[in-house]
């Protein structure tokens, strides 16, 4: 088990980090803003917030198994 909460983790948090913008360039970041509408970024941001919260929990739930494992 704790190898799927890390496997769920880890891929959780790649997909927050990809939709959020986090590893982009300053330049990258700003042609984003420019060209997407407000219900996109909305909606980018809903997606990268709910994903880095289920990989935080996935984390926890994985450190947990490891302490009392």
């Amino acid at each position: 088990m704790f190898k799927f909460f890390m496997v769920i983790g880890t891929v959780a948090i790649i997909i927050s980090g990809l939709t959020s913008g986090a590893w982009t360039s300053g330049m990258q970041a700003r042609a984003n803003f420019a060209t997407e509408t407000r219900e996109n970024r909305d909606q980018r941001n809903k997606v990268g917030l709910y994903t880095g919260i289920i990989g935080v929990v996935a984390f926890i739930i994985a450190g947990v198994i490891s302490y009392l494992g």
